[in-house]
């Protein structure tokens, strides 16, 4: 979201558009950069309550339940007025909850028998950004950025109570960003878009892209709201398919056993998501909130997200101005 001048109202407003970074990779870029010498330690707190799967077809299957905890901690530094580099690991909490097994064949892990919980690092992820028009403070940004994710270690990406999909990634980006002067300085409007080089599994590509799209308003000086949208598209990828109840095989693409052992990481994953949230400035640190639900989609978790983090910006060589 835009900075509308230098200072923490503009540091609230960067750091906002940027912290969902867990949630199925629903945001890890924006179009402000942060000034030089400027930089903030964030860590977010997330708990995605997966309450089913869409089949291929969209229908929703209530089944599979699980819950995701995750706290991530993260910096970033603005090296020029132009030029930011983002980096974070999350650690990660994993439960399957349903009282019932996962429908069939889909089998029912050891992991997710015990619904107890799974937890560990994930993946490290580092973002680098460079505006190409408007600087830390223009009415008008334009920022591509690159990024690349990997495992911290062999962690499992099987079952519903899986850490992550456990897959080496590169992330190219634009972002661009829009202060709405000639309706109100407090509003701005931003976007972008991103597609993912991902490792392949079995010689299958599940490359991806990402939009997403954010307004934000202040109501005060230190109060920001704002509404946001994503979108997923999966570049290859297998259709699980949409059987009917009694099926004991899915019709769709998914049909070896060795496909089935992987297919938590080879779905076809398109999806709809869409929330809000609201951020709030304290003299020495900023609250972040964000609902977002999973609207809809094919071959994909349905659920909800919440997220809230606590940001201590800082500034090197002087106090944060």
């Amino acid at each position: 979201m835009a900075p509308f001048r230098r200072g923490r109202r503009g540091l609230s407003f960067i750091i906002a558009a940027g912290l969902l970074v867990i949630a199925a990779n629903d945001a890890n870029a924006q179009a402000w950069v942060l000034p030089r010498g400027e930089g903030a330690i964030s860590l977010t707190y997330q708990t995605i309550d997966n309450t089913g799967h869409r089949r291929t077809n969209g229908f929703l299957v209530p089944r599979g339940r699980s819950i995701d905890m995750s706290l991530y901690l993260e910096a970033e530094y603005g090296f020029t007025n132009r030029f930011s580099v983002t980096a974070g690991l999350p650690y990660v909490f994993a439960k399957y909850t349903d009282p019932n097994p996962p429908p069939p064949p889909i089998p029912f892990l050891p992991e997710d028998q015990c619904r107890c919980w799974q937890s560990g690092w994930q993946d490290f992820g580092v973002t680098a950004r460079y505006n190409l028009a408007g600087g830390a403070s223009g009415a008008f940004v334009l920022t591509p950025s690159v990024s690349f994710g990997t495992p911290s270690r062999d962690y499992n990406f099987r079952g519903e109570s899986a850490l992550g999909r456990n897959l080496t990634e590169e992330r190219i980006g634009i972002d661009a960003g829009r202060r709405l002067d000639v309706i109100s300085r407090d509003l701005s409007v931003e976007g972008g878009y991103s597609y993912a080089f991902v490792e392949k599994v079995m010689g299958i590509s599940t490359n991806r892209s990402n939009a997403r799209v954010q307004t934000g308003y202040f109501i005060t000086r230190k109060l920001l709201v704002r509404g946001e949208a994503y979108w997923q598209r999966t570049h290859g990828g297998l259709r699980f398919g949409s059987p009917a109840p009694a099926d004991l095989v899915f019709p769709g693409e998914v049909n070896t056993p060795e496909l089935l052992d992987q297919h938590d990481r080879l779905l076809r994953d398109n999806y709809w998501h869409a929330g809000g949230g609201l951020a709030y400035s304290f003299p020495q640190f900023d609250v972040l909130a964000t609902y977002i639900a999973f609207v809809g989609g094919t071959d994909t978790h349905a659920g909800r997200a919440l997220t809230i983090s606590f940001v201590v910006p800082f500034r090197l060589g002087g106090p944060h101005r």
